[in-house]
């Protein structure tokens, strides 16, 4: 039986960084993924692929619609879905070659199959051939990530009811597809399909879009979705989905219980996730679960075996890439003796449709809730010189922070190029930088990023030079 120093479960952000990081501080590390390639959902069925079929979406979109505006012209323009979604395919592959290189770069050994815990000191792994490989470990992380969540009354056969999984390898373009769900998934999934000409409904329980964002962000970004023709249906129960084979139906109902129904193509469930935790035999171990199911761990992200870690969707909280990288590390040197921190309110979030939305710290909603005080400091990117020229005037920047002392308390933005603005504010709010300071920086003209000084600034109590 071979041993080693950590032994690393899942092999997607959280679990691949983890095993590096542990090679690279000297531990002999195997890392083991159920499946044949490496990258877990993020690289094979999620971040990766979702963001490959969003850009070519999006260059097509603006091809047939705002190319002509720049005096670019041509004429029959043709969507070749095939290629569409072999372009998205390829991406997926460099990835994971990518992080096969990295594995045998850090000498990291790789298992391929199933793996459960025998005992709270060992571990089995299943493989496909149906052999079974037995280790020990002194250290173990958990990075299994999470599945796909559903509602009663739909069950997700993947045929007619799908998940994201499936809408990321179609075979022909679907002419109406019904979305349960606005969240950052939905979304997504909704610019996808909308742009290539597919007729879009989202159905979302809740009275707004990305409702775990500032109230803000999702009130302008169902605007805009709306304009672009994706039918947005708010305050919506959905209680029943039906294959019929041709055709898939969904039942809804609104707040006063009026029930309707829809006959689409496909229904698509984006509900959220949950942690992956079944086939873990965690029934052998001493790890105990919250009511939510997750795996529960103290501040050093141990389990109640102090020698298990757990990381990523697994543990709850965001369920993000970075945040699953960010434990990650946090947990492999906690190990080595260090002493890392993670602020977690000061992990961005992102979604990707167009424009961009993303947000830092604390929503207003949330310090209403609290009772904290603070001054907000909003800019358009309508008045940007950037997003004139650009043709991207849609969004703003809201910049909320202390009124007394000026300190950052979140950043929400929805506007091009969002997703990679935000890393400015992550800064602001990591080191407690005042408003007033991030406005006084210099800022390269014209670019959006002046949309952020322009925001500090009237944060900060000072008028805009721009508006």
């Amino acid at each position: 039986m071979e041993e080693f120093d950590i032994a690393v479960i899942g092999s997607g952000p959280g679990g691949y960084v983890a095993a590096i990081r542990s090679a690279q501080l000297g531990y002999k590390t195997v890392l083991i993924e159920k499946y044949n390639s490496l990258g877990g959902t993020c690289t094979n069925v999620g971040c990766i692929p979702t963001k490959a079929l969003l850009d070519s979406t999006h260059h097509y979109a603006d091809a047939a619609k705002s190319f002509r505006a720049h005096g670019i012209e041509f004429s029959d323009i043709q969507l070749n879905f095939e290629q569409l979604y072999r372009r998205k395919s390829e991406v997926v592959q460099k990835n994971t070659q990518g992080l096969e290189f990295l594995m045998k770069k850090n000498k990291i050994s790789v298992l391929h199959g199933i793996a459960s815990f025998v005992s709270d000191e060992q571990i089995k792994v299943s493989h496909a051939d149906q052999t079974e490989t037995f280790l020990k470990s002194k250290k173990y992380i958990i990075a299994t990530g999470s599945k796909p969540a559903t509602i009663p009354g739909v069950i997700i056969d993947k045929k007619k009811i799908i998940t994201s999984t499936e809408a990321l390898d179609m075979k022909e373009k679907p002419e109406h597809i019904a979305i349960i769900g606005g969240g950052v998934i939905g979304v997504e999934m909704a610019s996808i399909f909308n742009r290539i000409g597919t007729k879009v409904t989202i159905l979302e329980y809740a009275d707004n879009l990305i409702v775990n964002m500032d109230q803000e962000l999702g009130s302008a970004l169902a605007k805009i979705l709306s304009k672009e023709g994706v039918e947005i249906k708010l305050g919506q129960a959905v209680y029943k989905t039906e294959n019929l084979g041709e055709k898939a139906k969904v039942y809804f109902k609104n707040k006063q219980g009026e029930q309707n129904e829809l006959k689409v193509d496909y229904v698509l469930v984006a509900v959220g996730r949950k942690p992956n935790v079944t086939a873990l035999g965690l029934e052998n171990t001493n790890v105990t679960l919250n009511a939510n199911g997750t795996i529960k761990v103290n501040e050093l992200l141990q389990t109640a075996v102090p020698n298990i870690y757990a990381i990523g969707d697994v543990i709850g909280g965001a369920m993000l890439a970075h945040k699953a990288e960010e434990e990650a590390v946090f947990a492999v040197e906690r190990i080595n003796g260090q002493k890392p921190h993670i602020h977690y309110n000061r992990i961005p979030s992102e979604v990707y449709t167009w424009p961009e939305v993303a947000s830092v710290g604390a929503t207003e909603e949330e310090l209403k809730r609290d009772g904290v005080a603070y001054q907000i400091g909003k800019f358009p990117f309508a008045v940007n010189a950037r997003a004139r020229a650009g043709m991207e005037q849609e969004g703003f920047v809201k910049v909320i922070s202390d009124p007394k002392y000026g300190e950052l308390l979140g950043v929400h933005i929805i506007g091009a190029r969002a997703a990679d603005l935000i890393a400015q504010a992550v800064v602001g709010l990591e080191y407690e930088v005042t408003a007033g300071d991030m406005a006084s920086i210099s800022y390269a003209h014209p670019t959006y990023s002046e949309a952020l000084k322009e925001a500090y600034t009237i944060a900060s109590g000072k008028p805009s030079l721009n508006i």
